[in-house]
């Protein structure tokens, strides 16, 4: 990476497996302390203890992305156990019944909005004023190569990574005046868990 994140503090959501893994162990590396957040309580924790192993400070904790309260307690407790936060990745996300929009199921749409959308509001609306009172920082917002175009079959996910890089734009116009640079980045296929399920 080449940055130096030394006593800065990271939230890495999804970061029990696959992209979320190798950017916490990234984060670490650089020096940040690292809470590592996910749903896999077992892969959050295996996470931290890789990082620990390797020198580096992580505290894993099951969240529910899908659920503000839990998004909430997520941010207090980067801040409780390390003192601040500086730094997020709003990475969890789920990929979703694969069928055509007119026989898409209802609960397949609702929990793929839940997570990979609402999941990446309640990280923003939780950590973007906890950075601001560490005096600034960065968010990074994970969408995917289908923000910008369609998939067939597919409707939830396009649908939810295209709100992702919607709502990324008015958080960092609204916040760059704060001292937060928030972003999101669309990577294409890369094979994870989450691709080989």
């Amino acid at each position: 990476m080449g940055y130096d994140f030394k006593n800065k503090v990271a939230i890495v959501t999804g970061g029990g497996s696959g992209i979320g893994r190798a950017i916490a162990h990234e984060l670490a590396a650089s020096g940040a302390k690292v809470l590592v957040a996910d749903l896999d309580d077992a892969g959050a924790s295996e996470v931290a203890a890789s990082i620990g192993k390797l020198g580096g400070s992580a505290k894993a904790m099951r969240v529910n992305v899908a659920d503000a309260v839990e998004v909430e307690l997520m941010v207090e407790t980067a801040k409780s156990t390390f003192g601040a936060l500086h730094l997020a990745v709003n990475n969890a996300g789920i990929g979703g019944p694969a069928a055509p929009t007119g026989e898409y199921p209802l609960d397949g749409w609702h929990n793929v909005i839940n997570v990979n959308l609402n999941g990446v509001f309640y990280g923003l609306r939780y950590e973007i004023p906890a950075i601001m009172a560490s005096g600034g920082g960065a968010i990074v917002n994970m969408a995917s190569i289908l923000g910008s175009v369609g998939f067939a079959s597919a409707p939830a996910y396009v649908a939810a990574k295209h709100g992702v890089v919607g709502l990324t734009k008015v958080a960092a116009m609204e916040y760059a005046k704060h001292g937060i640079r928030i972003n999101s980045v669309g990577p294409g296929f890369i094979d994870t868990p989450l691709i080989s399920k």
